[in-house]
This record gives structure tokens, C-alpha cells and sequence, in this order.
């Protein structure tokens, strides 16, 4: 995803079109770095969106909301999570995907939003979905069946900083049935998607989610294994303001393909993108956007018990490149056997099956290549389980973990930390926060060696009553990379369901007055 360099002259409103504002303070005051250097100072305003979460009746789907505690922060603030579609319709009631009518749109798609087509002008009294507690307690939510709705949410002030949303769906039959779970997600301009399909086993649709009161105007491209796909359906679709809209992907394209790469770019607003990928047969996750292309790549966290995982990978680039693979295992970095390379052609979307690659270990893969790298967007799907009794998670390529990250919705079984350090011994400090509904949080610090994996039986809070988070800063030493997985098993269907742990960038460089804002770089 995109990610704008926050800079001085950006001011607050640029700060608040990524992740939040963040307050100014006088040379000296608390949180500022030395003299002409750029102090790090808590976001005061974060937005999430979360998808529509399922069109099974008989989905069961739980909202976990946390926000770390963080130094400086604000001593007050307030927060939500909304429905949307709050907007009432317009008065000739019409719906499409491409028409700015604030009911959501209907495109082939589960979860829309729906209006009775009339229209006073004004918006619709909200209520609150979810109200996070106060940072440092997980606050829970739940809901029932195929009409739950997209949310959209707004953290202020103390709340704001490392504000995290985790929505957990289970079904327990039908298509995409098993256990899907979704980071709820910033508003960007741009997404990459590896790993989507267009195959007759599975329905994938992209939710696009706008948070704001304008209009978003949004563009999808889809890239097979010859390259683009040739369609014009997916140009200019309008996302109505503070609405969702979930557009099948399979009616973008004339034929079928088992591995496709989309790509979300957006033309005017912003919005929040995931894939919902459902199978008939290997059941369903969340698929979540890449990391930004980039000339190396980490995916995180592959669980020890997989029975096949599957790469795919995407070059925008006009020019080929071969992926070095590496394993990087409890014992170090490892190639795979038969698997030392994967060749990438410019444009084009390339899948090749690992299998058995952990062979019961933990293990995250990362690619790299030679001096000449062009970027590079990856993801791995993952089936856990035996014939007939299988379940698909996904792993999208992951940015590091630069301060801290969190993962909401866990309980006291059921969950795995797993980080990985590919290129330099890191020390990290995990904390398990109080419970939702009592309980006393706890910490503890790991090292992380050089070029390994290591699956983490995380930390549970003393006297747990409810769901916990779990929160992960990097202390010391080189880059580091987490994910955490969550299996529930149903019908003796092993569940499972895997989100990533990218920086929750819950502060921002503010420089100072006599400092020269153009050498800045993004958090």
C-alpha cells in the first residue's frame, strides 16, 4: 500500500489522510528528540474500516478492539466502530456499483449496504457498533448471519495510537466454511493482492470500504499467467461515500483463472480494500494486501502443521527476475529442496506449490534477489489439514516490525505468536494486555536469532476473563517479522486463520522548526 511522507509542511491534514494527527509541542516538551532532530509523537486520530464479514446465515462473527498504551499520548479521546452506509439513499432509489447514492451498491456481491430509496437530505442517527475501553483493555463485540454490515471506525486522542480491530467470522458449513479472520484496515490510494482467483471452486470478492463523506473513484486490475486481464468492468467504480461495495471478481474477467494478482488503485478519496476468498472445498479466509512491492520479501508465520502451501508472486515490472527461496526455519535460513529459485515474468502472475515445505517446523519464507531486483508482491496460501477435511488461511508479504505491532482476539488456547529475524539476531518484548473482561496483563522478552523462526505459546494474562491482545515491540537488533495464527477446529474441520503484524505506526516524525523537512523519510 501507499504510504504518504509526513512532513511539517503536510500539516495536520496530511497527517490525518494516513494514520492521524499528531499534536505539536514545543522544542523540549515531552516526547522531543535533541535540537534539529525530529521528535516521534503519538497520531491523535486513526481510521479503520472492516469488511462486511460473511454471507452465510449462519456465520458467527466476533469484533475485538485495543489500543496499546503509549507514552505522551493524549489524557482523553473518544472512539468507534459504525455500520456503513449511514447515508440514507436518493430519491430515485437506483443502485450500481458505479452510482454515488450512499446505499453501498449492489454488484453481484454479499454485503452491500441497502436503502428503501428515500431521502430527507440528511444523514441517519448512528450507533455505535463497538466502543473501544480504555487503552490497554480489549473491548468485544459479536454478530449474527449474512446482514452484518462493513464498519467504519474513528479513534481520537488517547485511543488513537496503535489503534487495532481484529474481526474473526466462523461457518461452519457451505462454501468459504471454516474460520476467516481480517486485520481491519487503514483508508489508502493503493493495494496488491497475490493470491486471489477466479476458478470455478471459488468465489472471491474485493470489499472496498470508503470511511469518508466524498466519493471514491477506484480502479481494479487483475494480472494472470500471461499477464493483464482485458476488462473495462472494473474502471471507474464509484465507492459512495462512507459506504461498502463488494464486487465479485469473476465478473471482471471472461475466463477463468486459478492465480491472479489484483490491484486496487484508486482515483479520487481513499478507501479500504481485502479479498474473501471462498472455496468449496478448502474452505475460506481473508486475504489481506501485500507489503508495498519491494525487492525482498518476508511472509511470516507459516503454521508448523500446513499440508501444502502454495506461492504466488507478482512483478509490476516490465522486466523478468528470479526469487531466490529461502526457508527460515527454528534452526536457521534453509532452500528448499527443489525449490531454490522461482522465475518471474515482468507483468505476469507465477504460483508454484512447496507442499510439505515446514515439514512440521515453524517457518516463515523469504525471497530475495540479485543486485538488479525489481519489486516484488507476494503471498502464500496455506491448507491445513487432510483431504475432506481441509481449511485455507492466507499470508500476505509483511513489512517489518519497526517499534510495535498487536494482534487483538485471543484466548487462552488456540493462538500462535510466530517472528522471524531473517537477517540479524533481534531482541523483542511481548505483552499480553488484560482480558476483556478481567485478568492482569503480563510481559515477557524473547531473542529472536539471526535467519530463524520461532512459534511462541504467547503469554496469558493473570485471572483471564475474555479476549486478550498481544502486543510485540521490537527492542533491539535487526528487522523483525510476526504473524499470528488462530485455529478453532469444527466438525472436525481444522479451522484456521493467519494475520500479519506490520508496524501499527501509532507515532510520527514531527520536526522541528529549524529543521529541513525535505530529508525526512516515512515512519
Amino acid at each position: 500500500m501507499n504510504r504518504t511522507t509526513l512532513s511539517l509542511i503536510a500539516g495536520a491534514a496530511a497527517l490525518a489522510a494516513v494514520t492521524g494527527f499528531a499534536a505539536l509541542d514545543a522544542p523540549g516538551a515531552a516526547g522531543a528528540g535533541p535540537a534539529g532532530a525530529a521528535a516521534r509523537l503519538p497520531v491523535e486520530r486513526t481510521t479503520l474500516v472492516c469488511p462486511a464479514p460473511s454471507g452465510s446465515d449462519i456465520a458467527e462473527t466476533s469484533y475485538t478492539s485495543f489500543t496499546p498504551v503509549t507514552q505522551g499520548a493524549a489524557g482523553d479521546g473518544k472512539g468507534q466502530l459504525q455500520a456503513a452506509a449511514e447515508e440514507s439513499g436518493t430519491d430515485d432509489g437506483k443502485s450500481d456499483s458505479k452510482d454515488d447514492d450512499g446505499d453501498g451498491g449492489k454488484s453481484d456481491s454479499k454485503g452491500s449496504g441497502k436503502s428503501d430509496g428515500k431521502s430527507d437530505g440528511k444523514k441517519k442517527a448512528a450507533e455505535a457498533a463497538l466502543q473501544p475501553k480504555a487503552p490497554g483493555t480489549p473491548a468485544t463485540g459479536d454478530t449474527d448471519g449474512a446482514d452484518a454490515p462493513a464498519l467504519i471506525g474513528t479513534a481520537e486522542g488517547k485511543f488513537a495510537p496503535g489503534w487495532t480491530v481484529q474481526q474473526t467470522s466462523e461457518v461452519a458449513a457451505g462454501a468459504g466454511r471454516g474460520l476467516l479472520g481480517v486485520n481491519c484496515t487503514a483508508p489508502d490510494t493503493e493495494f496488491w493482492f497475490p493470491g486471489a482467483s477466479t476458478a470455478a471452486s471459488r468465489a472471491d470478492y474485493v470489499h472496498l470500504t470508503n470511511p469518508d463523506d466524498s466519493a471514491a473513484v477506484v480502479d481494479i486490475e487483475l494480472y494472470g499467467k500471461d499477464g493483464a486481464v482485458k476488462s473495462e468492468v472494473g474502471e471507474g467504480i464509484t465507492v459512495a461515500p462512507r459506504s461498502s461495495e463488494p464486487v465479485l471478481l469473476s465478473t471482471l474477467a471472461d475466463a477463468a483463472q486459478d492465480d491472479l494478482t489484483v490491484h486496487v488503485s484508486v482515483r479520487s478519496g481513499r478507501v479500504g480494500a481485502a479479498v474473501q476468498a471462498l472455496d468449496n472445498k478448502l474452505g475460506g479466509d481473508w486475504l489481506a494486501a501485500s507489503a508495498d512491492p519491494a525487492g525482498s520479501v518476508v511472509l511470516p508465520g507459516i503454521p508448523k502443521d500446513a499440508t501444502d502451501v502454495r506461492l504466488i508472486a507478482f512483478t509490476p515490472a516490465d522486466a523478468d527476475t528470479d526469487l531466490k527461496v529461502k526457508l527460515a526455519s527454528p534452526s536457521g535460513l534453509i532452500t528448499p529442496a527443489g525449490h531454490e529459485t522461482v522465475h518471474l515474468k515482468g507483468g505476469t502472475t507465477t504460483a508454484v506449490d512447496l507442499g510439505d515445505v515446514t515439514r512440521g517446523e515453524a517457518g516463515s519464507l523469504v525471497l530475495t534477489q540479485s543486485a538488479q531486483s525489481v519489486p516484488v508482491v507476494a503471498a502464500l496460501q496455506v491448507i491445513r489439514g487432510k483431504s475432506g477435511k481441509q481449511e485455507t488461511a492466507f499470508i500476505p508479504a509483511a513489512g517489518p516490525l519497526a517499534a510495535r505491532a498487536t494482534a487483538a482476539d485471543n484466548s487462552a488456547e488456540g493462538a500462535t505468536l510466530s517472528l522471524t529475524a531473517p537477517t540479524a539476531t533481534a531482541q523483542v518484548k511481548v505483552t499480553a494486555s488484560a482480558g476483556s473482561e478481567g485478568g492482569t496483563a503480563v510481559s515477557k522478552t524473547y531473542t529472536i536469532k539471526a535467519g530463524t523462526t520461532q512459534d511462541i505459546a504467547p503469554p496469558v494474562p493473570a485471572g483471564l476473563k475474555g479476549a486478550y491482545a498481544l502486543t510485540v515491540e521490537r527492542v533491539s537488533g535487526g528487522p523483525v517479522y510476526g504473524a499470528r495464527t488462530l485455529t478453532a477446529t469444527e466438525g472436525g474441520v481444522p479451522g484456521v486463520t493467519v494475520q500479519t503484524l506490520p508496524d501499527d505506526r501509532g507515532t510520527v516524525s514531527v520536526p522541528h522548526a529549524d529543521e529541513d523537512v525535505s530529508v525526512l523519510q516515512k515512519p
